[in-house]
Protein backbone atom coordinates (compact mmCIF):
# COMPACT_ATOMS: atom_id res chain seq x y z
CA UNK A 1 0.00 0.00 0.00
CA UNK A 2 1.65 3.18 -0.80
CA UNK A 3 2.31 5.88 1.30
CA UNK A 4 -0.51 8.73 2.64
CA UNK A 5 -0.63 11.89 3.79
CA UNK A 6 -3.74 12.93 5.87
CA UNK A 7 -5.26 16.24 4.79
CA UNK A 8 -7.85 17.75 6.82
CA UNK A 9 -10.58 19.29 4.57
CA UNK A 10 -13.40 21.89 5.47
CA UNK A 11 -14.44 22.84 2.26
CA UNK A 12 -14.26 22.21 -1.54
CA UNK A 13 -11.63 19.23 -1.48
CA UNK A 14 -14.78 17.30 0.32
CA UNK A 15 -16.83 17.24 -3.36
CA UNK A 16 -16.89 14.32 -5.08
CA UNK A 17 -16.07 16.31 -8.40
CA UNK A 18 -13.66 17.83 -7.64
CA UNK A 19 -11.52 15.20 -5.95
CA UNK A 20 -12.39 12.86 -9.32
CA UNK A 21 -10.53 15.90 -11.72
CA UNK A 22 -7.54 16.33 -8.84
CA UNK A 23 -6.99 13.07 -7.49
CA UNK A 24 -8.64 10.66 -10.35
CA UNK A 25 -10.94 9.39 -8.25
CA UNK A 26 -13.15 9.84 -5.17
CA UNK A 27 -11.21 9.88 -2.08
CA UNK A 28 -12.79 7.89 0.94
CA UNK A 29 -13.02 10.92 4.10
CA UNK A 30 -13.69 10.19 7.72
CA UNK A 31 -15.04 13.34 9.74
CA UNK A 32 -13.17 15.02 11.84
CA UNK A 33 -12.75 18.43 13.38
CA UNK A 34 -10.24 21.40 14.79
CA UNK A 35 -10.06 23.11 17.66
CA UNK A 36 -8.85 26.53 18.32
CA UNK A 37 -9.98 27.85 14.82
CA UNK A 38 -12.56 28.92 12.71
CA UNK A 39 -13.79 29.55 8.87
CA UNK A 40 -13.93 32.70 7.35
CA UNK A 41 -14.71 33.16 3.40
CA UNK A 42 -12.59 33.66 0.57
CA UNK A 43 -14.02 35.21 -2.76
CA UNK A 44 -11.86 33.30 -5.32
CA UNK A 45 -9.84 35.06 -8.14
CA UNK A 46 -8.72 31.96 -9.89
CA UNK A 47 -10.97 31.16 -12.90
CA UNK A 48 -9.77 27.76 -13.28
CA UNK A 49 -10.42 27.11 -9.40
CA UNK A 50 -13.84 28.96 -9.53
CA UNK A 51 -14.80 26.53 -12.47
CA UNK A 52 -14.06 23.21 -10.98
CA UNK A 53 -15.74 23.84 -8.11
CA UNK A 54 -18.53 26.41 -9.03
CA UNK A 55 -17.91 28.14 -6.36
CA UNK A 56 -16.32 31.71 -6.51
CA UNK A 57 -16.26 32.05 -2.82
CA UNK A 58 -14.15 29.22 -0.42
CA UNK A 59 -14.32 28.99 3.28
CA UNK A 60 -10.82 29.52 4.52
CA UNK A 61 -9.19 28.29 7.88
CA UNK A 62 -7.95 30.97 10.94
CA UNK A 63 -5.96 30.07 13.43
CA UNK A 64 -7.30 31.44 16.89
CA UNK A 65 -6.07 29.17 19.51
CA UNK A 66 -9.43 29.89 21.23
CA UNK A 67 -10.73 26.19 22.02
CA UNK A 68 -14.25 26.82 21.75
CA UNK A 69 -13.54 27.87 18.54
CA UNK A 70 -14.16 24.47 16.56
CA UNK A 71 -14.18 23.96 12.56
CA UNK A 72 -15.97 20.47 11.18
CA UNK A 73 -14.46 18.79 8.40
CA UNK A 74 -13.16 15.30 7.01
CA UNK A 75 -9.76 13.53 6.60
CA UNK A 76 -8.38 12.24 3.38
CA UNK A 77 -6.02 9.83 3.30
CA UNK A 78 -3.68 11.08 -0.21
CA UNK A 79 -0.72 9.91 -1.72
CA UNK A 80 1.87 12.42 -2.30
CA UNK A 81 1.38 12.70 -5.86
CA UNK A 82 -2.44 13.63 -4.76
CA UNK A 83 -1.37 16.39 -2.27
CA UNK A 84 0.61 17.82 -4.43
CA UNK A 85 -2.29 18.36 -7.02
CA UNK A 86 -4.33 19.58 -3.74
CA UNK A 87 -1.12 22.56 -3.39
CA UNK A 88 -1.88 23.22 -6.71
CA UNK A 89 -5.44 23.50 -6.84
CA UNK A 90 -5.45 25.68 -3.64
CA UNK A 91 -4.81 29.25 -4.50
CA UNK A 92 -1.66 31.50 -3.18
CA UNK A 93 -4.62 32.64 -0.25
CA UNK A 94 -4.06 29.50 1.42
CA UNK A 95 -1.05 27.93 3.01
CA UNK A 96 -0.79 23.95 4.18
CA UNK A 97 -0.03 23.73 7.28
CA UNK A 98 -0.07 21.24 10.43
CA UNK A 99 -2.48 21.56 12.95
CA UNK A 100 -4.02 18.64 15.63
CA UNK A 101 -7.41 17.29 15.21
CA UNK A 102 -9.80 16.78 17.71
CA UNK A 103 -9.74 12.92 18.07
CA UNK A 104 -6.16 13.60 18.33
CA UNK A 105 -3.05 13.24 15.74
CA UNK A 106 -1.83 15.62 13.13
CA UNK A 107 -2.72 16.48 9.85
CA UNK A 108 -2.49 18.48 6.73
CA UNK A 109 -4.30 21.77 6.69
CA UNK A 110 -4.78 24.96 4.23
CA UNK A 111 -5.39 27.81 6.42
CA UNK A 112 -5.03 31.63 5.50
CA UNK A 113 -1.61 32.36 4.73
CA UNK A 114 -0.05 35.45 6.34
CA UNK A 115 -2.63 35.98 8.75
Amino acid sequence: MPATERLFSYGTLRLAHVQRELFGAEIPTAPDALVGWRLGMLRIADPAVVALSGEAEHPILEHTGDRTDRVEGAVLHLTPAQLAAADDYEVDDYARVRAELASGGDVWVYAAAGR
